[in-house]
């Protein structure tokens, strides 16, 4: 019994030594690098037991940036299925009304709204309606995130999201040379009324800036730089509805329809009615460009959906967090310390901590659907970094100003299975070298764990 205590007492020692060890690397690659520790999160946990091997500042509260799409997107897709399709519905009425019914999709172009009226007209024969009604209730007014900053409305990673979605919520500015030294070509690749104050000028290289001052004029876009091969340049359009308004007239004329009267908003009747055409797209593809490209637009989109269909109701920002908090409550989490105000993590507003997101990542439904999903070392946000690593490591980056984060998978050289996340808010340093940080440490966890 003696020697059964003392064998049992060594082995405690012995890991304890190990963990000790483990711990040991991570803290001298963090002291070694120009980055003050205090602005440093980390939290490692064991798959397999769900217990924390190493940790960080893990209860400090801090902005995840784009990881936060981890948890948003695993909560929006387990409420709508991963087998949710978007659609934009076309309903006639037996008394020869037209209702257009959005369905927010992220995914919808032009050519695809021109599909849909194509095919009524082809299909159902509805040539001249009485009447055109938008159904644009599956989301509410709102149509940017809680906390975005108003000097990136010109960043085509942040769009504004609407019931309105269409082609990316973006507009197409063609920049042209015409002759050295004289002004350059600018129009855009859709009709959407813009005014432009063209300084920009044929020269040697392309390098051009586009600004606005909404507050004056904002419809006028300011080119200037020099542009030396033609080449289009997208912006979020200011006015979603509008561009959308204009597209829907497109098609329209493409497919032939007689209509020139106005389009009022009504929500779609349940009765004397049936569906005439449909345009869907899959959540798969929708998956892929959150976490792979970190797409922002159809992250807060697919957020406000699942809000939307939590509550039966419009979407909105509140009823996509009652959906959020239901979904901790079923994981059995709790979310005291944490504030999530949008679904893309743009916002500065998000608080997170490096514990709640490993604990989350831990939890064996969130795991299973991650792991499908995630994207690997050479893959979307990651092709240029950590190769080495190869089909060991998937994971999620986010980056703001001042901010860099990462969180996801890595199996262990021994072939141990760790949640990890890295978040570093450090204001002093260059964003290359908090990522370079960020990979050392994930080396440590491969190496030492």
């Amino acid at each position: 019994m003696k020697k059964l205590l003392a064998f049992l007492l060594s082995s405690i020692v012995i890991l304890g030594t190990q963990t000790r060890g483990f711990a040991d690397a991570i803290d001298r690659t963090i002291a070694q690098s120009d980055i003050n520790k205090s602005g440093v999160s980390v939290s490692v946990r064991d798959i397999e037991t769900g217990k924390t091997v190493y940790e960080l500042h893990g209860e400090k509260p801090v902005m995840p940036a784009s990881t936060l799409k981890l948890i948003t997107l695993t909560a929006s897709v387990d409420k709508l299925g991963q087998d949710y399709e978007f659609s934009t519905k076309l309903y006639k009425t037996t008394n020869n009304e037209i209702y257009l019914k959005l369905g927010a999709d992220p995914l919808l172009t032009s050519a695809g709204l021109n599909s849909l009226f194509e095919k009524a007209v082809k299909e159902k024969k509805i040539i001249t309606p009485k009447i055109i009604y938008i159904d644009d209730y599956i989301f509410d007014s709102t149509e940017w995130g809680e906390g975005w900053q108003w000097d990136d409305d010109l960043n085509p990673l942040m769009p504004k999201f609407s019931s309105y979605n269409i082609d990316g919520n973006k507009l197409g500015i063609v920049i042209a040379p015409t002759s050295q030294g004289a002004p350059a070509s600018i129009y855009t690749s859709k009709f959407y009324p813009t005014t432009f104050m063209n300084l920009a000028v044929t020269g040697s290289e392309n390098n051009i800036k586009i600004s606005r001052n909404n507050s004056i004029a904002p419809d006028m876009l300011k080119v200037e730089g020099t542009v030396q091969k033609q080449f289009t340049k997208y912006i979020p359009v200011n006015h979603p509805k509008r561009y959308f308004i204009l597209r829907l007239e497109d098609a329209i004329r493409s497919a032939k329809m007689d209509y020139y009267g106005s389009f009022q908003q009504k929500k779609t009747p349940s009765a004397n009615i049936y569906l005439a055409s449909e345009v869907t797209h899959p959540i798969d593809k929708a998956i892929k460009e959150i976490l792979t490209n970190s797409n922002n637009f159809i992250a807060e989109t697919v957020f406000k959906l699942a809000g939307a269909k939590f509550v039966g109701n419009t979407g909105s920002l509140g009823n996509s967090q009652k959906m959020l908090y239901a979904y901790f409550d079923k994981l059995g989490l709790n979310y005291d310390d944490i504030k999530i105000v949008d679904g893309s993590g743009v916002s500065k507003n998000n608080i997170m901590t490096a514990d709640f997101m490993s604990n989350f990542l831990a939890q064996k439904e969130v795991m299973e659907f991650l792991d499908e999903n995630l994207p690997t070392a050479g893959e979307g946000t990651l092709k240029n970094r950590m190769l080495y690593f190869k089909d060991n490591l998937k994971a999620k980056t986010g980056t703001l100003s001042d901010v860099s984060a990462i969180a996801g998978y890595i199996t262990s050289r021994n072939g141990k299975k760790y949640a990890f996340a890295v978040m570093i808010h450090d204001s002093k340093t260059k964003s290359n070298d908090k990522k370079s940080l960020e990979e050392y440490i994930i080396r440590d966890i491969y190496t030492s764990y």
